[in-house]
């Protein structure tokens, strides 16, 4: 589907940070950044990023934490408290 679609159609900009095990080393924990378009809350691209995570990759989740963003939004609009010419 093409992005700006996914944005009218309420997808928004989501990282989620997931802290995962070392494979070859369970006490070590890693980090891994994941960004991508997705609906909040109930995040079905993550889901399934996650779902193919745990069937495919050794390393075992421990934690996933998410921040959700809205992109399209109203702009800010400030008045000008003054007005300078040059020339």
């Amino acid at each position: 589907m093409h992005d700006m679609q996914r944005l009218l159609e309420s997808y928004r900009l989501t990282t989620a940070e997931i802290t995962y095990h070392l494979p070859d080393f369970p006490i070590f924990l890693q980090t891994y950044l994941w960004q991508d378009l997705d609906i909040a809350p109930d995040f079905p691209t993550l889901k399934k990023f996650l779902g193919f995570w745990e069937r495919s990759l050794d390393g075992r989740l421990h934690s996933v934490k998410i921040a959700h963003c809205e992109l399209i939004k109203p702009s800010e609009m400030r008045f000008a408290k003054g007005e300078f010419y040059l020339h």
